[in-house]
């Protein structure tokens, strides 16, 4: 089998189109009154994005070292204003 090069290798990660897995590094804060959500900080696994860093709102139990599949990585959640945790 011929070797693939590294030009293919990255259109492979160009073209990728699928959910994109990322992993939670950080619970960063909770949202609303009653704590339906939090927003996480997670590192992109696969795709055009591989390696980089976002913030993202969740709804629903997370915890540090959860795999999230995200349809996009190009939007980012803004900061969260006020309380902490």
């Amino acid at each position: 089998m011929a070797k693939p090069s590294k030009n293919s290798e990255k259109e492979n990660a160009e073209s990728y189109a699928g959910p994109f897995p990322a992993k939670v590094m950080e619970i960063a804060g909770s949202m609303g009154t009653r704590e339906g959500g939090r927003q996480v900080r997670v590192k992109v696994l696969a795709g055009r994005d591989n390696g980089k860093i976002i913030r993202r709102n969740v709804l629903g139990p997370v915890r540090i070292g959860d795999i999230l599949m995200l349809n996009e990585t190009e939007i980012e959640a803004s900061p969260l204003k006020g309380r902490k945790r």
